[in-house]
């Protein structure tokens, strides 16, 4: 097997490398002068099991043409089978036509990845689950529970611990991590009047001396967070942490949770941290190579992928 990797998240990519005891795959990724994406693979992959690692984060379009060069050059060079490893993907929030005359742009890339020439893929937490029938080839979901789970143990007395969703939607994701635990579920009920804003109802749920987790796949502007945590210590919790798998943290989304009520925000390193997110005071990043590491070893091996999460 061989890994390669693209520019959006090389650190994440080495730490899978170094899980799996292999070297990172030898490879130019570089632009021209008018910005277009050349690669050059370097090393012999023909007959080889390749996987690709990278992120379709921000600059979303740059790291997403990366990706598809990537598999086009792998493919010419006669690899035996390429493997996407999407620790993050990009557009999943369009999974759906909200109104009239939008795209489904989850489903389109879907088939970008496709037709460049994946043969399957592997990513961490779709923002919705049926994005996986959007693909037409193999495609394993993996869920940062454990992960998340792990972490939360290592930091909390469980007694005292009340996982909660930030909304409805999140529900199915708030159990899992409440049955994993064994704690005690809460809900915020929000209502969003226009996009990038939300305003807390209620909660459902008593939440008082509990010490909150909140819990959910993506945080972007960060003022869902911030106001549930605002809503949660209002009806009596100790203290709010939210535990989110992808830091978009797009804008001005750093100061806002640095300046916010929340004890801390953990993400994990699906997207590479940026400077900001590194320094903030609140935000702490915890590492997932473990996770798609020994995943990528299961599907070389032909061996269970879903046995992970049991």
């Amino acid at each position: 097997m061989k890994v390669f990797a693209g520019n959006s998240n090389r650190l994440l990519a080495e730490s899978i490398c170094n899980y799996l005891e292999v070297p990172l795959g030898k490879a130019s990724v570089r632009r021209f002068a008018d910005q277009e994406i050349f690669v050059e693979i370097q090393e012999n992959v023909r007959g080889e099991d390749v996987f690709v690692v990278q992120s379709t984060s921000f600059p979303t379009n740059d790291h997403l043409m990366e990706l598809l060069i990537i598999i086009d050059a792998l493919r010419r060079s006669s690899a035996r089978r390429i493997t996407a490893v999407l620790p993050y993907f990009g557009y999943a929030r369009q999974d759906r036509r909200a109104s009239g005359r939008t795209p489904i742009s989850a489903k389109l890339v879907a088939n970008l990845i496709t037709e460049a020439g994946a043969d399957r893929v592997l990513t961490l937490d779709l923002h919705a689950g049926q994005i996986q029938g959007f693909f037409d080839i193999p495609t394993d979901n993996l869920f940062a529970a454990p992960v998340l789970a792990r972490d939360v143990k290592e930091h909390y007395d469980l007694k005292n611990v009340m996982v909660v969703s930030p909304d409805v939607g999140g529900v199915v994701r708030a159990r899992a991590l409440a049955k994993r635990i064994d704690s005690l579920l809460a809900i915020v009920d929000k209502r969003r009047d226009r996009p990038g804003e939300s305003e807390v109802m209620n909660i459902i749920g008593d939440v008082t001396g509990k010490d909150c987790i909140l819990i959910d796949d993506i945080v972007d502007s960060g003022g869902t967070l911030c106001n549930a945590a605002d809503a949660l210590l209002a009806n009596g919790a100790t203290s709010v942490t939210a535990y989110i798998t992808h830091g978009v943290l797009s804008g001005g989304a750093v100061a806002r949770v640095s300046s916010s009520k929340l004890k801390e925000l953990v993400i994990t390193d699906s997207i590479q941290p940026t400077t900001a997110v590194q320094s903030a005071h609140n935000i702490r990043v915890i590492s997932t190579a473990n996770l798609l590491g020994e995943a990528i070893n299961r599907t070389a091996m032909e061996s269970s992928v879903s046995s992970l999460f049991d």
